[in-house]
């Protein structure tokens, strides 16, 4: 407890101290949160057992990647992912806490996750989902430079379901080439376009703007997986700026190089726990101040 509430301490103090911060969260956030793709959890059991039974599917992310027998269950399955585990789902606790300790401070946030949950929370113009939206459709052979906001195609499909498989003609298709629509998310298809383009700039625009303030990155679940979006940046980043700080929060891959020991803190606890005492220690604060 000692240990936490130290940590919690020199969080609360550099994120009161920088001038600009720099947050990346991955699938470790939507964890937190109870919203697990990669564990059978209360989402996938509630919403996906016939597709587990049929098709031995044992969480969300396999089921993505699942090689279904035809295209009419493949959708089945993407609607019901999108109707339930993005369209649906409320944002979870850690995102709300997040909002509360980043409240009225200079912040961006960079994040590998597909599922939405920062845009839920944070204004567009301070997110940036650089691994695409799962709200959104593109063509799959990317004949044209547009992705389609899907919520009214996803309700569609999933209201007319029947078992495991959606009506053939409900499968959607490209408006510009008739052939099929793929998720907007990184795969060998992904339509790095004006949308992805704009994310990218988005964020290196904050970057730009606040490289010579005092700059906090904060890294919210980002594991092994991918490294090279946000772990390795983030790490290059507090190594050259000469006033960064780089705090990393999971309680499995938080990690700090040797180079930053004395430019970071690793936090190895659960993210949902530190997010919920951290902002009760700055309402306690407050309070005090009042």
């Amino acid at each position: 407890m000692l240990l936490q509430q130290n940590n919690i301490d020199i969080l609360l103090q550099k994120m009161e101290e920088a001038d600009a911060i720099v947050v990346g969260g991955a699938a470790g956030m939507s964890e937190a949160a109870g919203y697990s793709y990669y564990q059978t959890g209360e989402l996938f059991n509630k919403h996906f057992r016939k597709f587990a039974e049929k098709y031995g599917i044992e969480n969300l992310f396999y089921g993505f990647y699942h090689p279904f027998p035809t295209k009419e269950e493949r959708w089945a399955y993407l609607a019901t992912l999108y109707q339930k585990g993005v369209h649906e789902l409320e944002a979870g606790q850690p995102y709300l806490d997040l909002e509360k300790l980043l409240k009225g401070k200079n912040y961006f946030i960079v994040t590998t996750n597909q599922d939405a949950q920062f845009s839920k929370v944070f204004p567009q113009d301070k997110v940036a989902p650089i691994q695409g939206d799962s709200r959104y459709f593109q063509c799959n052979d990317r004949c044209h430079d547009q992705v389609y906001f899907n919520k009214d195609m996803v309700e569609k499909m999933y209201e007319n379901m029947e078992g495991t498989r959606i009506p053939t003609e409900l499968i959607p298709t490209c408006p510009k080439c008739g052939g099929d629509m793929e998720p907007w998310v990184r795969s060998y298809v992904f339509l790095e376009g004006t949308a992805y383009r704009t994310e990218l700039k988005k964020y290196n625009e904050f970057l730009i703007k606040n490289k010579d303030k005092k700059v906090l990155f904060l890294e919210l679940g980002v594991g092994k997986m991918t490294p090279m979006f946000i772990k390795e940046p983030f790490w290059n980043m507090t190594y050259h700026w000469p006033d960064a700080y780089y705090i990393t929060i999971n309680p499995n891959d938080a990690i700090l190089p040797v180079e930053l020991m004395d430019k970071g803190l690793a936090i190895h606890e659960d993210i949902a726990q530190v997010l919920k005492t951290a902002v009760k220690e700055q309402e306690k604060r407050a309070g005090n101040i009042e």
